[in-house]
């Protein structure tokens, strides 16, 4: 049986870099109120643990998106194919990521999509040429990734 997993990002905002990654590979952020308002009525936690984002209540440190075309647990949100967390460190990044990701999205649609993504506040780091053209960006915390 194949083991489930997530991508986890260490960052200063999950919030911001939950809606940037949302909107780059086209998933949703995940609606944890439910499970939040639960946790709250019961004293199960604190009310300085959640903040108000878009309307809803949230995690203060860590937001998540999924695959909106994968099952989801409505009584927590939490989507239950591919997802990737957000959680708040204290210490900046400080070097080259040792984990990216690679969005494939063809190279008739590369120059495309680079430029759709720095419009949602990628950089563009370099491009580069190995038997395949690909763009290195950041996302707006300085965290790399390539489109190909």
């Amino acid at each position: 049986m194949a083991t489930r997993y997530k991508v986890v990002f260490d960052c200063a905002d999950p919030h911001r870099l939950a809606r940037f990654w949302a909107a780059a590979l086209g998933y949703v952020v995940e609606d944890n109120s439910a499970l939040i308002n639960r946790l709250l009525e019961a004293g199960q936690v604190a009310r300085e643990l959640v903040v108000k984002v878009d309307g809803r209540l949230c995690w203060r440190d860590m937001a998540a998106i999924r695959d909106p075309d994968a099952p989801v647990d409505e009584a927590t949100g939490v989507g239950r194919g591919g997802r990737v967390l957000f959680q708040a460190v204290p210490e900046p990044k400080a070097v080259k990521n040792r984990v990216h990701l690679d969005l494939h999205v063809g190279p008739d649609r590369r120059a495309e999509e680079v430029q759709r993504l720095v419009g949602l506040g990628a950089k563009v780091l370099h491009e580069g040429n190995l038997g395949g053209r690909w763009t290195t960006l950041a996302d707006p915390e300085g965290n790399e990734f390539c489109v190909a």
